[in-house]
């Protein structure tokens, strides 16, 4: 029986998250002036104060949301969890595996959040806004979305880019595909096909662009292995060594984020406890829907902290 950590991605923030972290453990404010000095800028305002609006901006919410988690984990390492030998594995989804790949010791906390920043601005730029869409897909299995991309596609991209496990899975692509593939999904069947307010098609072939700006940044950090394998997203299985992880976070831009299958993997290999680091709770929500034999547990305020100590170092 092991334990794994997990990492949220986009759609997790929120104003104000990780100010308590910060009030209450100079280690966490210690994490947020790191990365506002790594992007020369205060993020941390934003993160705590807002406006929504601007905190929502794909290369604000991604540095944003690795700093609250990694803030997350700054502090149970003070607090004397080693995480080299109390957790066998972590992943996280989408910008979340940076944030599990910086608590693993990968990338640096600075290099992370320079990472996310050009992440996020390259995901925006790949695509002219009004061109992509996403959609979320209720109540269908994966192959039967898989077909209606595959005839969607007759009218553009059209892919699945996250399959999250509990009849829930995203595509992506461009506007007119991915809207007839929501029409074809609902003919076959889906209790909910919804086009979501997103700002790019991410997680599709349109996103190559950032994929090869990705390709350039990673190769320019240094890495290190991780100090506990990786699942990475478009694997579903672990990885240790750091070149094979900075080809998969390239590739990971234009393919699918398998957490269905991830979660899946964490069952079948004896993890039976997913802490997920971080803001928010989905991915907490997402391991109960894909499978009951994990505890799933949410770490992101002081009291979770302690929670979780009492239970990691017991």
């Amino acid at each position: 029986m092991s334990i794994a950590f997990t990492f949220p991605g986009q759609g997790s923030q929120a104003v104000g998250m990780g100010k308590d972290l910060a009030e209450a453990f100079p280690e966490a404010a210690a994490v947020f002036a790191e990365v506002d000095d790594a992007l020369g800028e205060k993020l941390s305002d934003t993160i705590w104060n807002g406006p929504e609006e601007t905190l929502t901006l794909t290369a604000n919410a991604q540095p944003a949301l690795m700093a609250v988690s990694i803030a997350v984990i700054r502090v149970l390492e003070a607090r004397g969890l080693d995480l080299g030998s109390k957790v066998s594995f972590v992943a996280g989804h989408s910008l979340g595996e940076y944030s599990a790949l910086c608590a693993a010791g990968t990338f640096s906390l600075a290099d992370t959040a320079r990472l996310l920043r050009i992440r996020g601005n390259a995901m925006q730029a790949a695509v002219p806004v009004g061109k992509g869409a996403m959609a979320a897909i209720i109540g269908l299995e994966h192959d039967d979305v898989e077909a209606v991309c595959r005839e969607a596609s007759s009218l553009g991209a059209c892919q699945i880019a996250n399959d999250n496990g509990g009849g829930q899975l995203v595509i992506s692509g461009e506007k007119q595909a991915v809207e007839k593939a929501a029409a074809l999904a609902t003919e076959k069947g889906a209790k909910r096909a919804l086009m979501l307010p997103v700002s790019a098609p991410f997680h599709s072939s349109l996103m190559a662009p950032a994929a090869e700006a990705m390709r350039e940044a990673l190769a320019q950090v240094e890495k290190r292995d991780p100090v506990v394998p990786v699942v990475a997203n478009v694997l579903a299985a672990p990885v240790s060594d750091a070149g094979e992880i900075a080809r998969l976070l390239v590739e990971q831009v234009t393919g699918q984020v398998r957490w269905r299958e991830t979660v899946q993997w964490f069952a079948g290999n004896d993890v039976t406890t997913l802490y997920e680091i971080g803001s928010g709770k989905v991915l907490t929500g997402l391991a109960r829907r894909i499978d009951k034999t994990v505890n799933g547990i949410a770490v992101n305020t002081p009291a979770d902290i302690d929670a979780a100590l009492a239970a990691l170092l017991a």
